[in-house]
């Protein structure tokens, strides 16, 4: 049994958390504004990364009534200056919550642009609704997407796609953001939680220490390969989910052959087959 987080859904107020043994649910909770990001809602993502820091599990966001999050809310945005700037608040969070131990799925519907789809590309990995709608805007309100999509989207989609988005504004639909990676499944809506389930059933089916360990050496700096590979597998060949994990494959390896054998030599000695 998984040790839990010690979060309380009941002081969350921008957000709706759901804690399983292995995962846990984070609804981004502002339907009145289409899930705008304000500080409350940073706040609390700030909460839920240092539990997940002290208690690594699989983190699953979404957002509610139809919507991801349609960006940061405007009206804290405006009145916004130079020291909040370079105080990075969004930025911060989002750089936490790529940083989380344990990977990060962002199951997308409806509106997911500036601030809610630079929350979208900080995860490990982006599922959506057909009516997705990506990107970010921010050149046409006077700013820049300075919370991660200036320098992060380049790497998901290439140079090309992330200058139409960031500097023509372009918002992708969900075919075009499957064709270019940004999205890696497409399901109808009142399916889209239970594919983001089954993802992290499949994250969950994996070592833990083998993933959080991998996902840290994917994210290493080039200058850190090979030496932090080697490193890493030096870890692991010591752990005793390696000797676990390796005999029983070898045992179910074992035990096919053994059984096709046996089918075999049955199917050569008549007398045996009719016994």
């Amino acid at each position: 049994m998984a040790a839990a987080t010690g979060l309380n859904p009941q002081e969350f107020s921008t957000l709706k958390v759901e804690e399983r043994e292995d995962r846990l649910v984070v609804l981004l909770n502002r339907p009145e504004v289409r899930n705008a990001i304000d500080q409350q809602m940073v706040d609390e993502l700030h909460a839920v990364c240092a539990a997940l820091e002290k208690t690594p599990k699989v983190l699953i966001i979404a957002g509610t009534e139809g919507i991801f999050a349609s960006g940061a809310d405007i009206g804290q945005l405006r009145e916004r200056r130079r020291d909040d700037a370079l105080r990075g608040i969004n930025s911060t969070i989002f750089v936490r919550i790529a940083k989380l131990p344990m990977p990060v799925i962002a199951a997308l519907d409806g509106f997911c642009l500036g601030g809610g789809a630079e929350l979208a590309y900080a995860a490990d990995f982006r599922i959506g609704t057909p009516s997705v709608r990506i990107g970010n805007p921010e050149t046409g309100l006077g700013i820049l997407a300075a919370a991660g999509a200036s320098w992060r989207l380049k790497e998901l989609v290439g140079e090309p796609v992330a200058k139409e988005i960031l500097l023509a504004g372009t918002v992708l639909r969900a075919e075009r953001a499957l064709a270019v990676n940004l999205i890696t499944e497409i399901h109808e809506a009142p399916e889209l939680m239970a594919a983001a389930h089954a993802l992290a059933d499949r994250i969950a089916g994996q070592d833990p220490l083998a993933v959080r360990i991998t996902k840290s050496v994917f994210h290493a700096p080039a200058e850190a390969h090979p030496l932090i590979d080697e490193l890493a597998q030096g870890i692991l060949f010591e752990s005793q989910a390696k000797f676990d994990r390796m005999q029983a494959f070898l045992d179910k390896k074992a035990a096919k052959k053994a059984a096709k054998t046996s089918a075999t030599k049955s199917e050569q000695d008549p007398d045996r087959k009719k016994n």
